[in-house]
């Protein structure tokens, strides 16, 4: 069985077509710059993610540090997905869209917690 859509937080990073995408798809997608105003600093981001159970996405790499660091603190999560700056510039919108439904139709797309969405060859 699919784990379905799950709730989204963003960085301020995330461009906002591909966050208008989501949500029309039926994605509940929040943004961080929505909720905490501009140049937010991505450990209060991910830690609010953390707290409404949504998965942190950004396309910066601190966000992946501040993962790593909570899981070797033992900090529960509900995941994070990331993405490379220079993997954005060969990847459209829409592919980037359908890894997140591509997710959504996993079982348990968090059985690790930081997932990376890269470009297909």
């Amino acid at each position: 069985m699919a784990a379905g859509r799950f709730p989204l937080l963003s960085d301020e990073h995330v461009s906002g077509p591909i966050l208008q995408g989501l949500a029309r798809r039926g994605w509940d997608v929040q943004r961080g710059i929505d909720v905490f105003g501009q140049r937010t600093d991505d450990e209060a981001l991910f830690a609010h993610a953390a707290k409404e159970g949504r998965v942190f996405v950004s396309n910066d790499e601190p966000a992946e540090a501040i993962a790593i660091r909570w899981l070797n603190e033992g900090r529960p999560f509900r995941g994070v997905i990331c993405w490379k700056q220079e993997h954005q510039r060969r990847m459209s919108i829409g592919d980037l869209i359908a890894a997140f439904e591509q997710l959504a139709a996993e079982e348990d797309p968090f059985r690790y917690p930081i997932v990376h969405l890269k470009p297909k060859r």
